[in-house]
């Protein structure tokens, strides 16, 4: 198959790029319309107790979205600055669509204590069209914006989520615009040349064009999430340099060997082209633990970043070949060095393991479980505005709030649904949980109570309520939702699915290692020893966003949980990235033992052949993530930071250090498999095609 696409590249090379052109255009033309329609509401499980109540209450509910303005800075009783709040009030309730807007004046805890801020909710009617929806919020903003006051801010309801698009939109500008000069300016120094330095960028750039058109496939059937946004770009530009990357590296040493550029493509492709196909699949079989879950994040999550995945893989084998075809003569190859000269430190690096293995194992793995330490007392939640960066109105607007009214105002309220049935005295209890309850009645016999928690929306005390509201209810007919309730859900579907999901992911990576490699040890330490790094990234994470050490320093703040976004995503996606290296080194090492049959110097040989373009590609990587870390959205540094930290230490102390350890830990053995399953994998297994090393001279 990869021969068949690289001919077709070096016959066709117009014809490729011209396609590729087209794709581009679409997905920056078409694509980019996924940031006129995202939500920041991620945590609804299908099927749950809370989605299906808050289904049955959307379902009775007459009314539709709402926005919410808060007015401060100056005291609220003067008499200029009421005339005009209650003409804008009255002004708002006029306009098509509005359903309610009540007084702030006279509605009681509308006017801060203070006397110095108000809030004026806006609620709309139910059933409008998105255009008569939108159409009635930027009327209502527009009229409330008016208001002549140092301090006024709306969002919420439709609004939050365009804003948030918007906010993410720039976001991504600017990380492309970070990066990208970064990235060229580091392929430069590989390189040594703009030629080759520039083909990386052009299949990164196809990278984000497919982020963008898979996440807008996406949001035509399901809710996308306004982090799948730089999740999903951050990836396919790194992904894209590092495939680029190694292809690249792979041509130049061809090009030592031959003079046919075309041939140089076609070998370029045999070998390395095979491990990039291999990386893509570990990547994106990384990524199908995310579909075990019924939650839509995880899964469009999952589906999307596996999609981009694949639009850089094909970009390295197609694209990638046919502008070599066209420019490759003009790249020069690499230089040939002396086997002393070439990769010496990462030589030096694999022999030190080798022969003190049981010294590097003793001393990195208890190190790295020392950083994982944090993970045991790990939580997540669904978090609220503190979470997205200063400079937004979403933010400004709980900020404004949170400086003039008590704390937990606007919290929403565990909301409990009483059907026909409920027995008298269990309803009593269950208000009883908490003072000045709220109830109303519903048609079809059924009431609603509100209960009001204290602290945040999804803190402890919120989601204990729904616990002791479900452990005093029992078997009655009656169902818990509300945010905390669908926090409750969520944690209860990560902790009853993870174990399938963790199980699908590692089947899938060691049938995948086992066909690259022919070993069934080699793929159970790949995964022991990646799991090392990943738990370290991890708990330095929940060191600094949960616990509050240095998170200011990377522009965020200690927030007492994660964000339930970011464990899964960093470990689904941290895990195949891993699988990205190993990959790389083990082409090396397989080519190397293939030629010598020597187990040992195939581990020297690999990290020597492999090591500098395993480092380059993690030291772009983490570039990459670090500029997209500048948007300032605490999910997205929490996901950047753990990926980067993954990454890195994978790169490094797993990769140079455990990898040889291990390997000669294991000796000959780590070649290993039973004779049935070496027959399967002579019959079926792809493996990395072997080359004659290159005649050794001085360098030139």
């Amino acid at each position: 198959m990869l021969s068949t696409l690289a001919r077709a590249a070096t016959r066709r090379p117009l014809t490729v790029i011209g396609l590729w052109a087209a794709f581009l255009l679409l997905g920056f033309g078409l694509g980019t319309g996924v940031f006129a329609d995202l939500s920041d509401d991620v945590p609804d499980v299908p099927g749950t107790e809370s989605d299906l109540a808050d289904d049955y209450l959307s379902g009775v509910d007459p009314t539709g979205e709402s926005v919410t303005a808060v007015v401060a800075g100056e005291p609220v009783s003067d008499a200029a600055l009421r005339a005009q709040v209650e003409r804008t009030v009255a002004e708002v309730r006029k306009i098509a669509g509005v359903a309610e807007v009540p007084d702030p004046y006279t509605t009681p805890g509308l006017t801060a204590r203070d006397g110095r801020a108000l809030v004026v909710p806006v609620t709309f009617e139910g059933g409008l069209s998105d255009e008569a929806e939108e159409a009635a919020t930027d009327s209502a903003v527009e009229t409330i914006k008016r208001i002549d006051a140092p301090d006024v801010h709306v969002s919420g309801g439709e609004l939050l989520g365009r804003q948030l698009g918007e906010r993410a939109q720039e976001d991504v500008k600017n990380a492309e615009l970070i990066s990208l000069p970064v990235v060229l300016a580091l392929l430069l120094v590989v390189f040594g040349g703009l030629r080759a330095a520039a083909l990386p960028l052009v299949i990164a750039v196809s990278g984000i064009a497919g982020a963008f058109l898979g996440l807008f496939a996406f949001s035509q059937v399901t809710d996308i999430s306004v982090y799948a946004i730089q999740v999903t770009t951050m990836l396919g530009l790194g992904l894209a340099v590092d495939y680029a990357l190694l292809m690249l590296v792979r041509f130049r040493e061809e090009r030592r060997r031959t003079d046919d550029v075309v041939e140089a493509v076609h070998r370029t492709v045999d070998a390395a082209g095979r491990t990039v196909l291999f990386s893509g699949l570990t990547v994106a079989v990384s990524l199908t633990g995310l579909l075990v879950f019924p939650s839509v994040f995880l899964r469009s999550m999952g589906l999307a970043v596996a999609a981009v995945v694949v639009v850089d893989m094909l970009a390295a084998v197609t694209l990638l070949p046919a502008l070599l075809t066209k420019f490759g003569g003009r790249i020069r190859p690499s230089k040939v060095r002396s086997e002393d000269e070439e990769g010496r430190l990462f030589a030096r690096l694999a022999r030190f393991a080798q022969r003190r293995r049981i010294a590097v194992l003793v001393t990195v793995v208890p190190a790295l479980l020392l950083l994982a330490l944090p993970v045991t007392g790990m939580k997540i939640a669904i978090g609220d505005a503190q979470q997205l960066p200063s400079s937004t109105e979403a933010r400004q607007l709980y900020d404004t709030v949170d400086a003039h009214f008590p704390k937990g105002t606007g919290v929403s309220p565990v909301i409990v649904v009483l059907k026909p049935g409920t027995d008298a005295a269990t309803a009593d209890r269950i208000r009883a949980l908490v003072p000045n309850s709220a109830s109303s009645e519903l048609p079809g016999g059924n009431t609603v109570v509100e209960l009001q928690p204290p602290g945040s929306v999804d803190g402890e005390a919120a989601t204990d309520l729904v616990e002791r509201v479900r452990d005093v209810r029992g078997d009655e007919p009656a169902e818990v939702t509300g945010v905390a309730a669908r926090l409750v859900d969520f944690r209860a579907m990560l902790a009853d699915r993870a174990p399938w999901a963790a199980l699908t992911v590692l089947a899938g990576i060691f049938v995948l290692l086992f066909a690259f490699t022919g070993s069934v040890l080699i793929p159970l330490r790949t995964i022991a020893t990646t799991l090392f790094s990943l738990g370290a990234a991890l708990g330095v994470v929940v060191w600094v966003f949960q616990d509050g050490h240095g998170a200011g320093l990377l522009g965020g703040e200690g927030l007492g949980a994660l964000s339930l976004t970011a464990p899964p995503l960093i470990v689904s996606i941290a895990f195949g990235l891993a699988m990205d290296y190993e990959l790389f080194i083990l082409a090396r090492m397989r080519e190397s033992r293939q030629r010598t049959g020597d187990e040992h110097e195939a581990v020297v040989t690999g990290l020597r052949r492999s090591g500098r373009v395993v480092t380059c590609a993690a030291l772009l990587l983490a570039v990459v993530f670090g500029a997209f870390m500048t948007g300032g959205f605490s999910p997205i540094l929490q996901i950047g930071l753990g990926l980067t930290l993954a990454v890195l230490i994978d790169a490094t102390v797993v990769r140079m250090l455990l990898v040889p350890a291990t390997m000669a830990l294991l000796g000959r053995r780590a070649w290993w498999a039973p004779q049935p399953l070496r027959g399967v994998h002579d019959r079926f297994g792809l493996r990395e095609a072997a080359t004659a090393e290159p005649s050794v001279t001085t360098k030139v």
